[in-house]
């Protein structure tokens, strides 16, 4: 297969990741990376070997760029993206794939208008834990899926992060901030979601900082902290979640479980790539645990990016997909919007389920 040259905007944080893993993926090859601090791309294309550190309007003129990773801030996410795809190039974004449904609708079609694939994270669920659960699932080991249960419970940011603010603002907290993770394992492993009711309320409508450099800084909460809701999955199935930066007493509750007709399946934290996975068949005591099926159980962030890229080759549709990201940005305004309204959220849009890796899957050129 011929390399796909790929080219990363935004140098923060998250890029080191990227920069690591894509050159592991004999298809891929980084040929630039760009940033509004131009001095910022230098020195990650110096440390991570990456010949050209440029600006993003260079690196978008640059011909031989195919597909271009958007890492920058999410309230950018949409702008770049529909700048990538109008220079021609696939694009594959961090979450969420825009911050509005307008934004998110405009990606789409403006990929669809030009012949050009959208790809977006989260793509934890293409790692071993996720994988091996939606193997077990296909194989009828819980029966029927009939329901399920995700909860992401936490104490919030202001204690450990160095800048927690945007947490707290209009497209930030728990549902936006982790929400892509669980309702993107969910849909793999159960499919699309039909309709949304929920509840949200800011609990601590102030927040003060504890971490270093900002201690002591009170940030203002303007989006919801504590959002519960249910989903009815187009399927029939059943499932509750709740999101929470405002239990700072922390949980002892799982991930995800899944219940079927025939056991129960605890699925590992969908934001990491492994296990464990547990399976509780029908008429057993207890759980077990079960040996991953798959490859990637270590931090794999970019095989959607190589899955991608794959598909940009063979024509094939990839995982980590524009629609399905999409799916999972109008599901989580709709949780927002189902409590805002006393109503159910009929979704308007839908997605495929994800085709499975096969057993022991992994890129037969990686590294």
């Amino acid at each position: 297969m011929d390399k796909v040259k790929v080219g990363i905007i935004g140098c923060g944080n998250i890029s080191s990741i990227y920069l690591e893993n894509c050159p592991k993926f004999d298809h891929l090859e980084l040929a630039a990376c760009a940033d509004l601090d131009v001095d910022r791309a230098k020195s990650q294309a110096e440390k991570y070997g990456v010949p050209k550190a440029c600006t993003v309007k260079e690196l978008l003129q640059d011909p031989e760029i195919e597909l271009v990773i958007n890492l920058t801030i999410p309230k950018a996410h949409a702008a770049v993206c529909i700048e990538a795809l109008e220079a021609g190039k696939h694009v594959y974004t961090e979450k969420p794939l825009a911050v509005t449904r307008e934004e998110g609708r405009g990606i789409l079609e403006t990929a669809e208008k030009k012949g050009l694939l959208v790809g977006s994270a989260p793509d934890t669920f293409l790692g071993a834990g996720i994988q091996t659960a939606l193997h077990l699932i296909e194989r009828g080991e819980i029966g029927t899926p009939i329901g399920a249960s995700a909860f992401m419970i936490g104490r919030g940011h202001e204690h450990w992060h160095p800048d927690p603010a945007f947490y707290y603002d209009v497209g930030g907290g728990p549902m936006f901030d982790m929400g892509p993770y669980y309702l993107t394992a969910l849909i793999a492993l159960m499919g699309p979601i039909k309709r949304i009711s929920g509840s949200a309320r800011i609990s601590y409508p102030e927040r003060m900082i504890t971490s270093e450099p900002k201690v002591g800084t009170k940030v203002q909460v303007a989006t919801p902290t504590h959002i519960s809701g249910v989903v009815d999955f187009a399927s029939g199935a059943v499932a509750t979640i709740t999101t929470s930066f405002d239990a700072f007493g922390g949980t002892s509750l799982p991930p995800i479980e899944i219940y079927g007709s025939e056991g129960t399946l605890l699925v590992p934290d969908p934001n990491t790539f492994g296990g464990p996975v547990r399976l509780r068949k029908r008429d057993e005591k207890n759980f077990i645990e079960v040996p991953l099926s798959h490859g990637y159980d270590q931090n794999s962030r970019g095989i959607g990016v190589a899955d991608m890229a794959q598909a940009i080759r063979s024509g094939e549709s990839h995982r980590a997909n524009g629609e399905m990201a999409y799916h999972v940005l109008e599901a989580m305004h709709g949780f927002h919007d189902a409590s805002h309204s006393g109503m159910y959220y009929n979704m308007k849009s839908s997605c495929a389920r994800p085709k499975s890796f096969p057993l022991a899957y992994e890129f037969s050129n990686a590294n």
